[in-house]
């Protein structure tokens, strides 16, 4: 079983709220021309926004309940013939076709438990782009502040969902534990520094074109989040 079965039903209810980051993968995707490979692609929360656009998406993921929740979000707004879902894991994607942008949003690259399968991510993502292509990511760095805020408390985080943040800053791993009726998951994210990530963006054969330190295109000033715009290299 995928990590995300077991929450496939829940998911969409409890990241209703996340919705800054939608507009700004659109415009990247619109911008590229398409066709365009989302890794980690869910129930197609940006996926369907992007083939309403107009622009055909491969979308890749582990869990195949979320896969089918994305194919019935496709069809209920019409665009499910620009939507080619695909099961399967991002380090290894079922991808033959090569495109001008591969995009991995709302930090699923925090995943990759160390920095071997990181690279092993960014490097198969490479291999997916034509030459000069784009790959677009976000992922976060906690500040104490939200670590303070949040380490080992049960939140709602919508009507009826909680979860759990437990954080261990000397692996630099976030223990995230969700549960809503029955449905039940916990999962652990490894973060990096930004100068990490160049590092290992350099390694895969990537140049950072625009690091962001939102959706609205701000600058990185070193705060939690931090959105990667790099260009394939050679």
């Amino acid at each position: 079983m995928a990590l995300y079965d077991p929450i496939a039903a829940i998911y969409d209810p409890w990241s209703r709220s996340v919705t800054e980051d939608i507009g700004f993968y659109v415009d990247e995707a619109v911008a590229s021309g398409g066709p365009v490979v989302e890794l980690a692609v869910g129930t197609g929360r940006i996926a369907v926004p992007v083939a309403e656009a107009g622009v055909r998406v491969i979308g890749i993921d582990q869990s195949g309940g979320m896969l089918e929740l994305a194919r019935t979000y496709a069809r209920e707004r019409g665009v499910e013939a620009l939507l080619d879902l695909r099961l399967g894991d991002l380090r290894e994607p079922p991808v033959d076709e090569r495109v001008p942008l591969v995009v991995c949003p709302f930090r699923s690259l925090l995943h990759m438990r160390d920095e071997t399968e990181k690279l092993r991510a960014l490097s198969a993502a490479r291999a997916l782009l034509r030459p000069g292509g784009r790959l677009v990511f976000d992922v976060f760095s906690p500040s104490p502040a939200d670590i303070a805020e949040t380490d080992g408390l049960w939140l709602e985080r919508e009507e009826g969902i909680f979860e759990r943040a437990d954080w261990d800053e000397g692996s630099r791993t976030l223990t995230l534990s969700v549960r809503g009726g029955e449905a039940a998951a916990t999962m652990t994210l490894h973060w990096l520094s930004a100068l990490e990530w160049r590092r290992l963006l350099d390694e895969a054969g990537f140049d950072v074109v625009g690091l962001y330190g939102w959706f609205d295109r701000r600058p990185h000033d070193g705060g939690e989040d931090s959105i990667w715009v790099c260009r394939r290299r050679g």
